[in-house]
């Protein structure tokens, strides 16, 4: 991979703005901070957040077995896939690919920027058909989309078939792992060092219950997430999210017993849901949900409604005719969503 070749030309040509607590950072409270035309008056919010977010990075990377300049924070994960299309991606030129059914947000950002979005459907396993997606990269494709475990499906996607396209493709392989939690399986973390090319999101809103404070995060090597840090807002993580954020992160075990919890009650809403007549097909799940199969799903979708349940029809996307995908709740929301199924 050519980074430089990658990157946009006006991208790579700007100077980054610089604001003032990326000039001067300091934690000694006897300096006289008159920069930032900030409120003088103490209130713990009334000064700038550190706009590179070192302590909630540092925490991180020892998490991730990873540098702290690995790492970008966004604004939720959409901010950070919004900062690689306006990164890598020229309007009205270049293009990215997706494996739909996928998560929506990769078409809208692509249409966001005037990228062209080449649409290669999974096959009917939800896994990677390698071969078209090997014949659908074209020279201005930029950029790859892998959502892993896959949404709205649930399932990993297969090792070898991401492994065959991070070899053989020129531009960057993102890896979005926003359910990895909620498997037994390695991230992808892990392999950023074999392959420059590569790129992984993760969010979190999922296993950590962090959904109000919307924060993304991205890991890659050193020179791409230097790009990012080039245009990124100067203050886009705020000093409540990022505490949050760190307090959250600190608490594993508190984490790990939710997980295992939902895990847990994934396994017995399977097990109810296949009692089920209207029930025709049971996805696998790697994920914090469960995508079936009904009968009708407009139809059970507006009963379920009726009953006070709210889950997500997918019927239309690619794929999953006749399909809703249901979030695990707690033991008492599951209960609850059983015995409306078994009303209807």
């Amino acid at each position: 991979m050519d980074l430089k070749a990658l990157i946009r030309p006006s991208i790579a040509a700007m100077k980054p703005y610089s604001s003032a607590r990326d000039e001067f950072q300091s934690q000694d409270n006897n300096l006289v901070f008159l920069d930032a035309n900030e409120s003088p008056f103490q209130n713990d919010l009334n000064r700038y957040p550190d706009p590179q977010q070192i302590l909630l990075k540092t925490k991180l990377a020892t998490l991730k077995q990873v540098l702290p300049d690995q790492i970008l924070l966004g604004n939720g994960s959409d901010e950070v896939l919004d900062l690689l299309f306006r990164a890598f991606c020229e309007p009205n030129q270049d293009a990215v690919l997706t494996l739909t059914p996928t998560y929506g947000i990769y078409g809208v950002l692509a249409n966001l920027n005037a990228i062209e979005n080449q649409a290669v459907t999974l096959n009917s396993k939800f896994q990677i058909k390698i071969d078209d997606v090997l014949k659908a990269i074209h020279p201005n494709t930029k950029m790859i989309f892998i959502c892993s475990p896959n949404n709205p499906s649930g399932n990993l996607l297969d090792t070898k078939a991401i492994e065959g396209i991070l070899e053989a493709f020129g531009g960057l392989v993102v890896i979005d792992e926003a359910y990895i939690d909620f498997t037994d399986s390695k991230s992808w973390i892990e392999r950023l060092s074999e392959f420059p090319n590569l790129v992984v999101t993760q969010t979190l809103s999922k296993a950590y219950g962090l959904a109000g404070i919307r924060l993304g995060i991205c890991y890659a090597s050193t020179d791409i997430i230097s790009v990012l840090n080039k245009i990124k807002p100067p203050y886009n993580i705020n000093l409540l999210t990022q505490n949050a954020a760190f307090e959250g992160i600190s608490n594993q075990e508190n984490t790990k017993k939710q997980i295992d919890m939902i895990l847990s009650e994934r396994e017995k809403l399977i097990q109810n849901l296949n009692n089920l007549s209207f029930v025709k097909t049971i996805f696998p799940s790697d994920a914090n949900f469960i995508l079936i199969r009904v009968d009708d799903a407009n139809m059970r979708y507006t009963q379920l409604i009726a009953k006070g349940i709210i889950v997500r029809n997918r019927h239309g996307q690619p794929l999953c005719d006749h399909c809703l995908r249901i979030t695990v709740g707690t033991p008492e929301e599951n209960l609850k969503l059983i015995q409306a199924l078994q009303t209807i």
